[in-house]
């Protein structure tokens, strides 16, 4: 006697599963732009890498005589898989069943997700598109999870202490999902296909009889710019592509080091373009991004969260093929200056640097917290002082170079404990920017001048003068004063000094009260 009928019964629900909603179901994600899940995770993982776990998982009805009639697969696809050629944890929920809104299995391995990375210590990439819990709620006939379970989001939290999380919103995203969404160190989000909602338009409008539709609530335009995605992407292939290329920084689990890889590029190229790439004319702008492009490894910078915090520039980058965390300042957008929104980022970028144990470079072109009526609103003293407070605590080695300028309360938030400084000729230094100490100190001289406007320029330019760094360097308040050709071999060299220490940086971080 065999077990012949119990094993067709195991490869039937394993067949049905791969079948997700079933043929008019997926019908319907196709016909709405959007791949299945089990797409999504064959194009983002190496070719033949998937390893499901709980493929039986879901719902049997079963005859008098026990044999299956129907089988309703868990709707959340869960599994190993590699990455350029590294283990991952990934899962998704499945659109085509109940919309995404977990079924019993679905939520019990949507659960599941955080504890196996945090298990077997390696990425977690999760690829969202799901409505979050339903009224109806899973199917389960018992009410609630018992007393005794652990709370649901200790693991997400653990997660994010121990693995990278990356996230991806590819479709509708709400509830639950939308949270997990957040719950990570890089997320990206359909330009083509993807809303991030806290809740739906038809709960919008029932409790606040407003009514929008899910673009107006929760579109890229909305999340691109307010930070709850850190980037966007034009369709699937290309979040897939961002994804890849984040998780490339970085280490598997806070107890490794990110890989170095080889860059085929000279550590001691030396850009012509950086020496004029200031303007000498103080009141004109330049290119941070560029600048950043001249100095780092070729094609090696990642930027992230580009609409939010506009002023701040974050991302990942590689110097001799060291994975690094970039951070700068957009002096085309309020020339710079950090905003509440702004600081926020930087705090955020610089404890994802701490926790995977990334060297930090900073271009600094800092003239201080953005002031105004607006930003005062915005709490921007208290978000600004918090980003100085986690930079002061950093750990990992910093190197800043000063640009241009460098300039109040939030310039402190651009030099690590310990950093290497390199100032640039173009380099402005001092308690606030020249424009507004001489409108404060010498208002009355200016005032009484024959000509209040060129005596104003005549003091600009005095102490102007008096914010050189030469003077700096000469006191030995900075390390050196380079040509700023010099910038990538000082910075390459800088790394080749770091990394003996990187490994006393191993394990877990955790982070005081900021402010």
């Amino acid at each position: 006697m065999t077990w012949d009928d119990e094993i067709d019964e195991i490869r039937r629900k394993r067949a049905l599963a791969k079948e997700l909603g079933g043929a008019d179901g997926v019908a319907r994600q196709h016909a709405q732009g959007r791949l299945t899940v089990r797409e999504r995770i064959d194009g983002l993982l190496d070719p033949d890498s998937f390893e499901e776990i709980g493929a039986g998982a879901g719902a049997a009805e079963r005859d008098a005589d026990g044999k299956l009639v129907s089988f309703a697969p868990a709707n959340f696809v869960l599994g190993f898989g590699r990455i350029g050629g590294r283990r991952c944890v990934i899962g998704g929920e499945d659109f085509t069943l109940r919309g995404g809104s977990p079924n019993e299995a679905g939520l019990r391995k949507s659960v599941y997700t955080e504890e196996l990375a945090c298990r077997y210590r390696v990425p977690l990439i999760r690829l969202h598109e799901g409505a979050g819990g339903s009224v109806t709620g899973p199917g389960a006939k018992t009410v609630a999870n018992p007393v005794f379970a652990a709370p649901r989001f200790r693991s997400v939290a653990r997660a994010l202490a121990t693995v990278p999380v990356v996230t991806a919103a590819l479709g509708p995203v709400a509830g639950l999902p939308a949270s997990r969404f957040v719950a990570s160190h890089f997320s990206v989000m359909s330009k083509k296909t993807a809303q991030v909602l806290i809740a739906g338009p038809a709960v919008v409008e029932r409790a606040l009889r407003e009514k929008v539709t899910k673009e107006e609530l929760g579109g890229p335009e909305v999340q691109g710019r307010n930070g709850v995605a850190d980037n966007l992407a034009e369709d699937d292939a290309d979040a897939f592509d961002q994804m890849r290329r984040f998780l490339g920084y970085l280490p598997q689990n806070v107890w490794e080091l990110p890989p170095v890889a080889d860059s085929g590029d000279d550590p001691a190229r030396a850009d012509e373009a950086l020496a004029g790439i200031v303007p000498r004319d103080r009141r004109k702008i330049f290119d941070m991004r560029k600048l950043i492009a001249h100095v780092v490894d070729r094609d090696s910078f990642f930027e992230m969260t580009r609409g939010y915090g506009r002023g701040q520039i974050t991302g990942f980058a590689r110097l001799d093929g060291q994975p690094v965390g970039v951070i700068g300042n957009d002096c085309r957008f309020y020339a710079g200056a950090m905003s509440a929104n702004g600081a926020l980022k930087v705090r955020r970028f610089v404890e994802k640097c701490e926790i995977f144990h990334l060297p930090i470079v900073c271009f600094v072109d800092e003239p201080g917290f953005m002031i105004g009526s607006e930003s005062e609103r915005a709490g921007t003293i208290r978000f600004g002082t918090s980003a100085v407070l986690a930079t002061a605590d950093c750990s990992v080695p910093w190197a800043s170079v000063i640009v241009r300028k460098s300039f109040g309360v939030a310039a402190a938030a651009h030099y690590g404990p310990d950093a290497y400084v390199l100032a640039w000729p173009s380099a402005e230094i001092g308690a606030l920017p020249v424009e507004g100490g001489v409108a404060v100190a010498f208002r009355r001289e200016i005032e009484a001048a024959p000509d209040p406007d060129a005596r104003r320029r005549e003091l600009e330019e005095m102490l102007a003068r008096r914010q050189s760094p030469a003077a700096r360097a000469e006191s030995l308040a900075m390390h050196e004063l380079i040509d700023p050709r010099e910038t990538r071999p000082m910075l390459c060299r800088w790394i080749e000094w770091t990394r003996p220490l990187l490994p006393g940086l191993l394990g877990p971080r955790s982070f005081p009260y900021r402010a």
